[in-house]
């Protein structure tokens, strides 16, 4: 078991301790820790927040699937955007749980994850299921796509706003419809989707 977060990762204790079917045998406070524990415990679940120090749970999911196959990983955190979300299912997670689940909920999904089943928390299953149905790619305006441009050249919003003649308020508020987009929420994977789904066209050389 990995999270930062002291009170938390005692509380989860507490808790997953109380249940005869399931035994901890070790916790960790950040991603590395938690990939040094799995290599001397072998457990059969790691669970693991998303972010966390050091090393964060995707990475450490990553770790963990590619050098110990026989330990399952089941992300549990606060974070259920589509970003966050794929980024764990695609390190290889088998489960994405979140921090409100039920003991219940919490203890048989620890159990199908050491069976190796598939674990998501309703609302993620909800999310996973809308972004299969949304159109692959999206459409931004000229203006949004030249606020992204000056993004990736690594302008601030200030900075932004002198290049295209506009408020750094007025900046702001197309970047915040941008991320509502690309279902992003930061300005680097705004920019990355962006030039995945060919939105942007970076120059190379001059």
């Amino acid at each position: 078991m990995a999270d930062d977060h002291t009170v938390m990762r005692t509380g989860l204790v507490a808790l997953l301790s109380a249940e005869p079917s399931i035994e901890i045998v070790g916790e960790a406070g950040d991603g590395r820790a938690a990939v040094s524990l799995v290599a001397e415990m072998q457990p059969d679940v790691a669970l693991l927040d998303l972010r966390m120090p050091v090393l964060d749970g995707v990475g450490a999911t990553e770790q963990i699937v590619a050098e110990h196959p026989g330990t399952r990983v089941l992300i549990l955190t606060t974070y259920d955007t589509d970003a966050e979300i794929e980024r764990a299912v695609e390190a290889g997670a088998t489960g994405y749980l979140l921090k409100d689940a039920t003991r219940e909920r919490l203890v048989e999904a620890i159990h199908a994850a050491s069976r190796g089943e598939t674990v998501l928390a309703p609302r993620v299953a909800q999310r996973l299921v809308a972004r299969m149905r949304r159109p692959a790619t999206v459409e931004l305006t000229s203006r949004e796509i030249d606020v992204l441009n000056a993004v990736a050249d690594g302008l601030s919003n200030p900075e932004i706003g002198e290049r295209l003649f506009i408020a750094e308020a007025t900046v702001k508020t197309h970047l915040l419809r941008v991320f509502a987009k690309l279902d992003v929420s930061d300005r680097t994977r705004a920019v990355v989707v962006a030039m995945e789904q060919g939105l942007l066209r970076r120059e190379t050389g001059s």
